[in-house]
């Protein structure tokens, strides 16, 4: 029997254990762009999810693939084609082509990108009845997004950079080298499309894959690319249980208008930040646009408070001090 190259075993290792709970039968989807990262796992998926009896051979479900096309190069249409068809012939089944617009969306090209992305397979896996989508994003992707949190001011939950699973996204490959997606992939003999944005200079996370960190490394020893995500997995882990106490808490402190002030004022920093943010959140303040200078306003009406004014969330959304209590109010026209 041939010697599987390691690169090869690498990403099949950790789609397998990234799949390991899914029961027999179950669908999985795999976003895949066509370059090295989401290439490298589309095969491994498509491998693995046989063994597992995941899809095809011994289950009812299968591992399928999905697309999207978010209209922003010339000819991103033919590049979603290509990948569709390399994946049929392949096996996988469904195969879907998502054309999205970032039209409208806010933030800037990247963010409207993103989320356009995740809402299309989002809708993917629900029309489709996906267990779980596949995303590729390795150990450097989660690097860079360490050290871009870092340049933001970002807490703990930013540093805590991507997760391993939310609702029905996994990135099972956050343990994986990219350099080992792409030898992956020369060793199975795909070739890989090379994003133009990747390297393009006007995105902030390019230069930090061009030029910031491979400078850390430099200086620092290629230890750091591994070093930044498990320092993620580790926030992560932290960020869990006080997430846990935050929830109980907000219970603690719900009054009848809004929020207890001494409740709150008892409660440890850390704790009382959380508390806030997701009361801000239930308020409707836009998560995406809810930022420490939000959540800081909120926190002098309970620890500085001297009669000020109200603070004002994201959306539209004003918070103020009436008594002993933190509550909604409407804010005041504008001149």
């Amino acid at each position: 029997m041939a010697r599987i190259p390691a690169p090869v075993a690498a990403v099949r290792t950790a789609v397998r254990r990234g799949l390991a709970d899914l029961p027999p039968g179950a669908l999985v989807l795999v976003a895949c762009s066509g370059g090295a990262d989401s290439l490298s796992l589309a095969a491994a998926a498509h491998f693995v999810g046989g063994q597992l009896g995941v899809g095809g051979q011994r289950g009812v479900g299968g591992v399928g693939l999905v697309t999207v096309d978010h209209g922003l190069q010339e000819g991103s249409d033919r590049r979603a084609r290509s990948v569709a068809a390399w994946a049929r012939d392949a096996g996988f089944d469904p195969v879907h082509v998502s054309t999205v617009t970032t039209a409208g969306l806010p933030g800037g090209p990247e963010a409207a990108a993103r989320t356009a992305r995740y809402a299309a397979l989002e809708a993917a896996a629900a029309r489709l009845g996906a267990s779980a989508v596949l995303l590729g994003h390795t150990r450097d992707d989660q690097a860079e997004t360490v050290l871009l949190a870092l340049a933001r001011g970002a807490g703990p939950r930013g540093l805590a950079g991507m997760p391993q699973r939310r609702g029905v996204f996994r990135r099972p490959l956050l343990d994986v080298a990219r350099a080992d997606t792409r030898k992956a992939c020369a060793a199975l003999g795909l070739v890989p499309w090379e994003d133009p944005h990747n390297t393009d200079p006007a995105y902030a996370r390019s230069r930090v894959r061009g030029a910031a960190l491979p400078t850390l490394v430099a200086e620092l020893g290629p230890a750091v690319v591994g070093n930044l995500s498990r320092t993620a997995a580790l926030l992560a882990a932290d960020n869990e249980v006080l997430d846990e106490l935050a929830v109980e808490a907000l219970e603690r402190a719900r009054s009848a208008a809004g929020l207890s002030a001494p409740v709150l004022a008892g409660l440890r920093a850390a704790i009382r930040g959380r508390v806030l943010h997701r009361w801000a959140r239930e308020l409707g303040a836009p998560g995406s646009a809810l930022a420490y200078g939000h959540v800081t306003a909120l926190d002098a009406l309970v620890t500085d408070w001297h009669g000020q004014g109200p603070a004002y969330l994201p959306g539209g959304i004003a918070v103020a001090r009436r008594g002993s209590e933190l509550v909604r109010v409407v804010p005041a026209p504008t001149k």
